[in-house]
């Protein structure tokens, strides 16, 4: 399998390349609309032809590229059918398998965070999106956040992965890449240490957090696949 991570610094987002080596045929997850260019150079380089774009949620920090790849690629965009989109290609359920190549990637429903949020498996890795990061989670407090929710979420689909599975999230503000499913148990400052859904959901509903940047741009043109 082919892999690369992208960073895109102003949403400090992640984006993932996976592609199959025999067939060429490749997936985007969470690609972002400014950094099309960067995404083309690396099919190119492997002479990789983009099946799929999958968007782990609707994003309010940054603008999928979804639309814009299609456009240039003919590939099909992929949501939850809980997402409110209209223009996607593929609506997918709990663990419905999307099939690149040689190999599949199983998708778990991870809401929470937001109604569609989705987090993919694949041989051994997990794309987390924004329901789980790198010790911490996603907000609660916009777009159908219920913090009981994502704590199920949370240990019912991703917990419950075998610790060695590597977590790729969707953002990350600290520089760090990846982690793992049995050190998020472990550590992760709001959900490790056995924490209880009550606990849980006392610190997140008083998090305040301030009132997303981009929220206004990323939301209405996420529902529209980026358009």
């Amino acid at each position: 399998m082919m892999f690369k991570q992208f960073f895109e610094p102003e949403s400090s987002t992640y984006t993932y390349l996976l592609g199959c080596e025999h067939t060429n045929e490749a997936v985007l997850i969470d690609p972002v609309a400014s950094e099309v260019e960067h995404y083309t150079q690396a099919l190119d380089e492997h002479g990789l032809t983009l099946v799929y774009t999958l968007d782990t949620h609707v994003h309010a920090d940054h603008v999928t590229a979804a639309n814009a790849l299609r456009n240039k690629f003919g590939s099909k965009s992929i949501l939850h059918r809980n997402s409110g989109v209209d223009c996607g290609d593929i609506f997918i359920t709990d663990r419905s398998a999307i099939r690149i190549g040689n190999f599949l990637i199983e998708a778990r429903y991870t809401p929470g965070h937001t109604n569609a949020c989705t987090s993919y498996v694949i041989d051994g890795m997990v794309f987390t999106g924004d329901a789980l990061l790198i010790d911490g989670c996603g907000r609660t407090d916009f777009q159908e956040g219920n913090p009981a929710t994502l704590y199920e979420s949370i240990h019912q689909q991703l917990f419950s992965l075998p610790d060695d599975t590597i977590v790729y999230p969707g953002h990350d503000y600290k520089g760090r890449l990846s982690s793992t499913i049995g050190q998020e148990k472990q550590s992760n400052a709001r959900l490790g240490h056995h924490r209880s859904k009550a606990e849980f959901i006392e610190m997140m509903n008083n998090l305040n957090l301030p009132y997303p940047k981009k929220i206004d741009i990323a939301l209405p043109a996420n529902k529209a696949c980026g358009q």
